[in-house]
């Protein structure tokens, strides 16, 4: 029996950058607007994040703006943050502060997925052991070092696990080194199978396109997880969810009221 008690896609910000970083070798020249989500889980053991979004400070101060989006190996360029977007404010909205958030699962460590951990510094983070090695190194230039200069509290995983009865953390390596997904099992309906950046767009899942940003470019590990991914959907009668596709989320944002 599941432990989950409620769910909520959070919107953080928004990004627009050209479709190939999405679809690899597919889309030049065409610009996506893409949302940058975390997702809040209630269990009756505690509230699970998974994802921080974008660190708000280093869009806000001109200074930091520029070392980290302006540099020009970085391709993404600056998502856009609004006051209501940051986790805080999001959560304030819910009634709920950012103390109230028991864990933070990092699907992987990315500036958009990782950047606002400094404001859940009382939580344990929970990531796979090969992405802390992938950050460290650092595997690609959205990895942003400054991310971890307050010293995050990890929990490393080598593996699958459980992280409460129906939360369960699934390796889907490709995008980066150790990426995980999550499956939720909510307490009615289906259970959703969130995707993280193993699979950006409904196009990835539909047309088994990897993403565009591979580790070393693996290719075929990414598409190993896209295929793992529809085959456990399959299995457990899961809908999956793209994480950067905005006509997808805008059908599913019943913010504040939790889905479902």
């Amino acid at each position: 029996m599941t432990s989950v008690t409620r769910f909520w896609p959070l919107l953080c910000g928004v990004h627009r950058y050209e479709k190939t970083l999405s679809t690899r070798d597919s889309g030049a020249g065409v610009i996506i607007e893409a949302p940058i989500l975390a997702y809040l889980v209630e269990t009756a053991n505690g509230r699970i994040l998974y994802d921080a979004g974008c660190d708000h400070r280093k869009l806000a101060e001109p200074r930091l703006r520029e070392r980290w989006y302006g540099n020009p190996a970085f391709a993404f360029g600056p998502p856009e943050v609004a006051p209501q977007d940051r986790l805080p404010a999001r959560l304030a909205r819910l009634g709920l502060d950012v103390r109230d958030i028991d864990c933070v699962v990092c699907g992987h460590l990315h500036f958009d997925h990782a950047g606002g951990l400094h404001e859940f510094a009382h939580a344990a983070v929970h990531v796979h052991r090969a992405e802390l090695a992938a950050m460290r190194e650092p595997a690609d230039e959205a990895y942003f070092g400054d991310d971890f200069a307050h010293g995050p509290c990890w929990c490393e995983h080598a593996g699958e696990g459980t992280l409460s009865a129906g939360v369960q953390l699934i390796e889907t390596p490709g995008h980066t080194a150790g990426h995980m997904s999550l499956l939720v099992e909510l307490p009615h309906g289906r259970p959703v199978l969130l995707c993280g950046d193993a699979a950006d767009l409904q196009e990835n899942l539909d047309a088994e396109i990897a993403p565009g940003l591979c580790w070393r470019d693996r290719t075929d590990l990414a598409l190993a997880s896209i295929r793992k991914l529809k085959r456990m959907a399959r299995e457990t009668g899961a809908e999956l969810w793209p994480n950067h596709d905005m006509t997808f989320f805008r059908a599913r944002d019943t913010f504040p009221a939790p889905w479902r």
